[in-house]
This record gives structure tokens, C-alpha cells and sequence, in this order.
């Protein structure tokens, strides 16, 4: 299959790019189709190669369009009048492939959008796919895309998402004039997914009432089933916890397939190089070092422990507390003592055979590090963070 992106170096072209040499290169395996040429046309590339790409095109999107013109009669020229030639250039090939459209929800005209020129532009571009379709036979799929998020979106440009996520993460200002101003959200990945169902012929259909999508199969459009609702407010929110994660550690919740989840991978995208590594705060001592790494609300900490040669750390206890210990480098043994018990339970550890260890409630513990030269790294994960107001830490040495 000899597929055409138009637009082929914009925020959806590329990632769709991308993702198509996934495919090619036998890097994703979860698709049904083979894939020979991918035909990259934008902007700059000559002209005359829309020519062959037409001709040779097994499927076509038609990514390409103006979003930010200079003068609002670009438009029409950019969302339109690319997509005539386009589309008569495939007519002189009497190529039928199917043509996919990347329109906009401005193109229902409703409400706000009722004076858009953009809106109007990409409403007529779609009148002239869907008279290409009644025309020619081929298969037409037009998508109104809500607004788009995720990386490589280029800020200050057409997504509030992109620029919030550029500034907060360079320190730079934004501007918010109505926190409660909402938005439908589409996740780039996500109608990545779609459009590549589409190359399957797995595309989901629907119709509009007003602006609210309606699943049909039998639908003029098409749409991409998961997007997601966030006002501004709670985008900044969100934002601002991302940023102070270093220094709180703490991890927001973010569930699978959450807006949360997808919106921290679009910050992390916007990080400047100086943020990528940043440094965490060792409590050391004449024994080794204890580092806190990671803390969630609701799904307790993890941190690192490191043990000098013949060190013995720990010999405490813990009423609620439990605690998993992995040994990752050297050679250890973990000792536990139910209270008020002189039963000891031994487990020899090392990192040439990873496993985790339950420091059990009610049991006093510690970790002796049995090489004499080599330093013993413990990764460890708590329960709950660490609270300095009620430790639930009580020392008692395992064994007198």
C-alpha cells in the first residue's frame, strides 16, 4: 500500500509520518497491512511531485491546511483551493483511492464558530471531498478534529494546550481569561490510532447534532471515539502539579487512559534540556545514603537505599506500615522478628538474582550488607509517604 500525507510536516503529519515507518520498518507489528511507499507532501516540496503521488497513491490524508494566515483570505486559498488540486490531480489519474480530509468542529458554523473564515474554508473543502465521493466513486472520510494536543505541537501558535505546556514548562507567563472556559480535547496518539484503523478499513462513523458527535455507522462523518473535556482552570491546574513534581515529589494521579496521563506526556515534551535531569536529596551518612525518589497520593513511595561494606541499617518496626525491599547491586541478608517473638526470618539477597522482600507490619527489620568491599543498593517502596508527624517507625534491634 503506497500511502500520501499531505501536510506531511506539521503536528499531525508527523506523528502520523512517524508512526507509518513504525509500521513499514517492522517496529509495530500490531497493524494488518503492509505498507511500500509513504509519500510526504508540504509546503516546500516540488510541485510537480504531486503528479506521481497521485498516480501511484493507494490511500491519501489530506493533512494539509492554513491555521494562522496573515490575511483571512488565506483561508479559503490554503483549505480549499489545495484540496481542488488535490483532488482534480487524483481525477486526471482516475485514481479512486480512498481520500481522507482533516477538517475542524469550526466547520459546523454553530455558535461561536458562526463568523469563522476558518470554519468556512474547511466547510467548503469538505463540500468538495464529499462531491469527489458522489463523483468518482472513491471512499471519502472527513474528520472534524476538536482541539489537538500533544507533542511536537508547535506553541503560540494554535493550541492553548501546546502554549501552556511550552510556558510552564521554560518558566515563561501565560494568560488565562476565563478559567472555566472549556475545551474538547483530542490526544494526538489517540487519532493517530484512528487514522490508522482508517488504513484498515476500521474507520468509526458518525453524524452531528449541533456540535455533539453521534456514533453511527452509517454516518456522513467520521470522528475519533476518545476525546476528552478539561477546562482551562483544571489544565493549568494539572500543569503547575507537573512542574513542582521535582522538588515535591510527589506523582499526581494520573489513571490509564486519563486526560492526566496524556497531557504529563505532553508537558515532559516541552521540558528544556536543564529540566530533564534534575537532582534529588541524599541523606548521607558515615553508613551509606537514603533517597527518597517518588511519592504518590495514594500509592505510597519509593526510594533507594545504599548500604557501605558491612553495614546494618534499619532494626525498626512498623504498626501499619509494609514495606517491599529489592536488592539490586551487592550481596545482603534481611532479617525480620515478629515482636515479642525470638523467631528470626533470613532471606540472603542479591543483585544477581533480583527479588522483593515484605518488611511484614509488627515485624522489626534490617538489611546487613555481607560484602566486604562492595556497596549494597536497595531500591524500596512504602505504603505511604513518609510522614514526619506520625513516623510509625519504632526502633528495635532484630537480634541483641
Amino acid at each position: 500500500m503506497n500511502i500520501l500525507i499531505t501536510g506531511a510536516r506539521g503536528f499531525v503529519g508527523k506523528n502520523l509520518v512517524t508512526n507509518l515507518y513504525n509500521i513499514k520498518d517492522g517496529k509495530n507489528r500490531t497493524r494488518n497491512f503492509e505498507i511500500g511507499e509513504i509519500y510526504e507532501y508540504d509546503i516546500d516540496t516540488e510541485p510537480a511531485l504531486l503528479e506521481k503521488f497521485c498516480e501511484k497513491a493507494d490511500f491519501v490524508f489530506n493533512l494539509a491546511g492554513v491555521n494562522r494566515p496573515k490575511d483571512n483570505a488565506e483561508f479559503m486559498a490554503g483549505n480549499f483551493g489545495f484540496a481542488s488540486t488535490l483532488l482534480e490531480t487524483l481525477k486526471r489519474y482516475e485514481n479512486t483511492c480512498p481520500v481522507m480530509l482533516a477538517s475542524s468542529i469550526q466547520a459546523t458554523l454553530i455558535g461561536r464558530y458562526g463568523e469563522s473564515d476558518y470554519g468556512k474554508s474547511k466547510l467548503a473543502g469538505e463540500e468538495l471531498f464529499f462531491a469527489f465521493g458522489e463523483e468518482t466513486g472513491a471512499k471519502v472520510l472527513v474528520y472534524r478534529f476538536p482541539n489537538l494536543f500533544g507533542k511536537w505541537c508547535r506553541p503560540n501558535y494554535n493550541s492553548a494546550v501546546a502554549t501552556f505546556c511550552n510556558n510552564i514548562a521554560n518558566d515563561l507567563p501565560i494568560m488565562v481569561n476565563d478559567r472555566s472556559t472549556e475545551l474538547e480535547l483530542l490526544y494526538i496518539d489517540d487519532l493517530v490510532e484512528e487514522l490508522l484503523d482508517a488504513l484498515e478499513g476500521r474507520e468509526h462513523h458518525c453524524d452531528y447534532d449541533g456540535l455533539e458527535v453521534k456514533d453511527s455507522a452509517a454516518g456522513r462523518y467520521c470522528y475519533v471515539p476518545v476525546t476528552h473535556r478539561a477546562t482551562l482552570g483544571e489544565i493549568v491546574d494539572l500543569l503547575d502539579r507537573f512542574k513542582n513534581q521535582p522538588e515535591s515529589l510527589v506523582m499526581p494521579e494520573i489513571p490509564a487512559d486519563s486526560f492526566a496521563k496524556k497531557l504529563y506526556s505532553t508537558y515532559l515534551s516541552y521540558l528544556p534540556e536543564k529540566k530533564v535531569c534534575f537532582p534529588l536529596k541524599m541523606n548521607v551518612d558515615e553508613r551509606g545514603s537514603f533517597t527518597e525518589l517518588l511519592k504518590t497520593a495514594n500509592n505510597g513511595q519509593f526510594s533507594v537505599n545504599i548500604s557501605k561494606p558491612g553495614i546494618t541499617k534499619g532494626q525498626h518496626w512498623h504498626n501499619s506500615k509494609w514495606e517491599f525491599f529489592i536488592v539490586v547491586s551487592g550481596h545482603g541478608l534481611i532479617q525480620e522478628r515478629r515482636i515479642g517473638s525470638d523467631e528470626v526470618l533470613e532471606f540472603e539477597v542479591s543483585g544477581e538474582k533480583i527479588e522483593a522482600v515484605h518488611m511484614l507490619p509488627g515485624y522489626t527489620h534490617n538489611i546487613i550488607n555481607l560484602s566486604d568491599t562492595e556497596n549494597l543498593v536497595t531500591v524500596m517502596w512504602a505504603n505511604e509517604p513518609f510522614d514526619p508527624k506520625h513516623p510509625d517507625t519504632f526502633f528495635e534491634k532484630v537480634e541483641e
